[in-house]
C-alpha cells in the first residue's frame, strides 16, 4: 500500500519505511505527526483518488531530524541603474520516516507486520528442515565410517592367508628347473676332460717302444 501526500506545496509518493525531506513543520525530532492531505491511496489493483483529498485516509510519520538544503543563489540585476543584489538561501528541512498508511480500517503497517511474521515462520521451517537433513547426513557418514573400519582387518587377514601358499609354490617351481639344468652339465665336463687326457697317453706309448728297440 502506498499513498500520495501533499505538504509544503509539493507532492510525495510514500509507503511504510520511506524517508523523505519536507519543508520545515512545527515538530521536534522524535515526535509523531499525522499528514492529513492524502491525494491518493493505492493497494494492489485498487486505488482511491481524492477530490481533492481522500476521506478517512491518513499518513503517520516520525520526525527523524532537522536539516538544511543546499545553498541557492539569488541574483538580481537592473541594467543602467547600477543595481546588483546577490543573496544566498538554504531551506530548513525536516526528515520524516513514514510509519503507517491508513485507509478506513486498512493499515499498511499491520499488513507488513503480518507478512514479515509469515516470512519468518517460513524461514524457521526451512532452517529446521535443513538442520534435520544435516543430522541425518552426519549419522549416515558415521555409519559408513564404522563399516569401512570393520572391513579393513578382514582384508588384511585374507591378504596374509593368500600370500603364504604363493611363496611355497614359487619356491618349489624355482627349485625344480635349477636341479634339472645342473645335472646334465657335470657329466659333459667330465667326458670332455677325460677325452682330452686320453689322447696324449695313446700317442706316448708307441714312442717309448721305439726307444727301447
Amino acid at each position: 500500500m502506498y499513498a500520495v501526500i501533499e505538504t509544503g506545496g509539493k507532492q510525495y509518493r510514500v509507503e511504510v519505511g520511506t524517508e523523505l525531506e519536507v519543508e520545515l513543520l512545527q515538530a521536534e525530532p522524535g515526535d509523531n505527526i499525522t499528514l492529513d492531505r492524502v491525494l491518493l491511496v493505492a493497494h494492489g489493483d485498487e486505488s482511491t483518488i481524492g477530490m481533492p483529498v481522500v476521506a478517512d485516509a491518513a499518513v503517520l510519520a516520525e520526525v527523524v531530524r532537522r536539516d538544511r538544503g543546499e545553498k541557492l543563489i539569488s541574483f538580481k540585476y537592473r541594467p543602467k541603474a547600477r543595481s546588483r543584489v546577490k543573496k544566498g538561501h538554504r531551506q530548513e528541512l525536516l526528515v520524516l520516516r513514514i510509519t503507517d498508511v491508513k485507509l478506513g480500517n486498512k493499515s499498511a503497517a499491520d499488513a507488513k507486520r503480518k507478512a514479515d511474521a509469515d516470512a519468518k515462520t517460513e524461514r524457521q521451517r526451512l532452517e529446521e528442515a535443513a538442520a534435520k537433513q544435516a543430522a541425518e547426513d552426519a549419522a549416515l557418514a558415521a555409519k559408513l565410517a564404522k563399516a569401512s573400519t570393520a572391513k579393513a582387518p578382514a582384508t588384511e587377514s585374507t591378504a596374509k592367508a593368500d600370500a603364504k601358499p604363493a611363496t611355497k609354490s614359487s619356491a618349489k617351481t624355482a627349485a625344480k628347473p635349477a636341479s634339472k639344468s645342473a645335472a646334465p652339465k657335470t657329466p659333459r665336463a667330465k667326458t670332455q676332460s677325460g677325452a682330452a687326457d686320453a689322447k696324449p697317453a695313446a700317442k706316448a706309448k708307441p714312442r717309448a717302444k721305439k726307444k727301447d728297440e
